[in-house]
């Protein structure tokens, strides 16, 4: 038959082809995920902070200095309503097939960020308007950096945890460098930057590795896929595990990837360093937690070891270069690496008591962040008078701030450790997991971390003893100019919080103590 013939016959099939069709299209072969948008008002909320500040700088230009402080805060605020009503009506509210969870331990954590964001602001509000320095967009950089920490604490997914590092470091590198006259902060940027990108490299390395093991981002799939291997994959698994670790132990700061931090914390301005030291270290932890606890532990064969090799020389190569300091802010950093050994001690027990671990590791996060901004508050206080914060120019600082050197005095003691304030139950229960472990490594963790706690003693009273009883620089006991409110409110607010944490650690236990769900499973 002739094409010509075959015409009609195929031009009178066309409705019933079509009308075929359009019944196959009625049933869509894609669904989209159901949102929950109260699970996600936070980063919702977050986000609309952004795009609130980058609008009013640029229609207000110049004008907008005075609200980008305050508009800051009210989004950190207003962000943390969900998280409020969220830990009101309980449970765990799992996203996107499992790859995103809001769970007790992701809302503790986020409240952490938030309220340390918030502290950083009432820092950075005199320090940044008094300073040569641009206003509008460090607190559009602190804000989308807090954002990424926000996202880290709930997602369980190697991409999601990638773009959250990705999305609270960029900003923090350029926070470092925000003193653009000054070498030393230009230094700081730099070399955060360099070594962030190294890291990032091996990390994604690590996340190949890991990925092209489970066959999954999802990090339930990897952990069960790993415990499946076979003894023959074991050089591979050591190969990833032992990367991506690696490329965390930089974010936190952790002996040998530590040499950025004391020249970054020394030339970054002084909040951005108590930025980068408290909320930008507790999400490195986060996303080491999720990792471990979801995927990593069933080789705890491989991780214990190299936590323990971490966790040892941290806190003992920090505590002995923070003896020689002569700076506050830079033994502040040393004392920042071996407080970060003293947060790792729990992972080499991981494997024994996994929950008992998490906890220990997530309180010690949330009171570190209370007591060491509380230093950094001080700091920034005193630094108003002296113009420096070396420990000759803080001598005899008790005649003319009497008020803010006994607050450095108890978060000098919070951080050895001293009943009742919080510091001594972030250490307990640290302890109290490495000796319930029963284990070799555990036995010795604990023995050296008892031992670096009695050096890290030596340098905080050291700079206490300054303060109370040396004499001041020249005689200078003439009273200081006044201390903004916002400053003062920052210190108050750590001083609460520390003294909170140690009087009450049910605050903190209640919440962290659910087992499972504590880790949002």
């Amino acid at each position: 038959m002739s094409l010509a013939a075959q015409l009609p016959a195929v031009i009178g099939a066309l409705p019933g082809v079509l009308h075929g069709a359009l019944l196959g299209a009625a049933e869509p072969a894609f669904r989209g995920p159901t949102i929950d948008y109260h699970a996600l008002a936070p980063e919702i909320i977050l986000t609309a902070t952004v795009v609130v500040l980058v609008l009013l700088d640029s229609i207000k230009l110049e004008r907008a200095k005075a609200f980008m402080p305050v508009v800051t805060n009210l989004g950190l605020l207003a962000a943390l309503i969900p998280l409020l009503t969220l830990a009101y009506d309980g449970g765990t509210r799992v996203l996107f097939g499992g790859s995103y969870v809001v769970g007790p331990m992701s809302l503790l954590l986020k409240a952490m960020f938030l309220v340390s964001a918030y502290v950083v602001v009432l820092l950075s509000t005199n320090y940044v308007a008094e300073g040569d320095y641009w206003e509008s967009e460090y607190y559009t950089l602190l804000v989308c950096s807090v954002l990424g920490m926000v996202v880290m604490a709930s997602t369980r997914d190697l991409i999601g945890i990638f773009v959250a590092l990705e999305l609270l470091s960029i900003p923090a590198y350029m926070l470092a460098s925000w003193r653009k006259g000054d070498v030393r902060s230009n230094e700081a940027g730099m070399k955060y930057y360099l070594m962030g990108v190294f890291a990032s490299a091996v990390l994604l390395y690590g996340m190949s590795l890991v990925y092209g093991l489970g066959g999954s981002t999802q990090l339930e799939e990897i952990g069960r896929a790993i415990a499946d291997a076979p003894d023959k994959g074991v050089p591979v698994i050591t190969l990833a595990l032992l990367f991506v670790v690696v490329g965390f132990a930089f974010k936190v700061s952790a002996v040998p990837f530590h040499v950025w931090a004391p020249d970054t914390y020394e030339g970054a301005p002084t909040p951005v360093t108590a930025f980068l030291a408290v909320a930008s270290k507790a999400a490195g932890f986060v996303a080491l937690i999720s990792l471990v606890f979801y995927a990593f532990l069933p080789r705890a064969d491989i991780i214990q070891p190299l936590f323990f090799v971490l966790a040892v020389a941290s806190m003992t190569v920090g505590n002995l270069a923070a003896l020689r300091q002569t700076n506050v802010v830079r033994m502040l950093a040393y004392s920042g690496i071996a407080q970060a050994g003293f947060m790792l001690a729990p992972f080499v027990v991981a494997g024994e008591n996994p929950f008992a671990a998490m906890q220990a590791v997530v309180i010690y996060l949330v009171i570190y962040a209370a007591m060491n901004l509380g230093a950094f508050a001080v700091i920034i206080a005193i630094a108003r008078k002296t113009r420096s914060a070396e420990l000759k120019d803080l001598a005899g600082i008790v005649h003319s701030m009497p008020g803010m050197a006994w607050c450095m005095v108890l978060f000098l003691a919070s951080l050895i450790g001293i009943p009742p304030l919080g510091g001594w139950y972030a250490k307990f229960g640290v302890f109290k997991v490495l000796v319930g472990a029963e284990t070799g490594l555990g036995w010795a963790t604990a023995i050296i971390m008892a031992i670096n706690t009695a050096i890290a003693a030596y340098y905080y009273l050291n700079v206490a003893k300054a303060m109370i009883f040396d004499d001041a620089p020249d005689g200078d006991t003439a009273p200081a100019p006044r201390t903004p409110p916002s400053l003062s409110a920052a210190v108050g607010i750590a001083l609460v919080a520390t003294f909170a944490f140690g009087v009450l650690p049910g605050l903190l236990t209640n919440v962290t103590a659910y087992g499972p769900l504590a880790l949002g499973g």
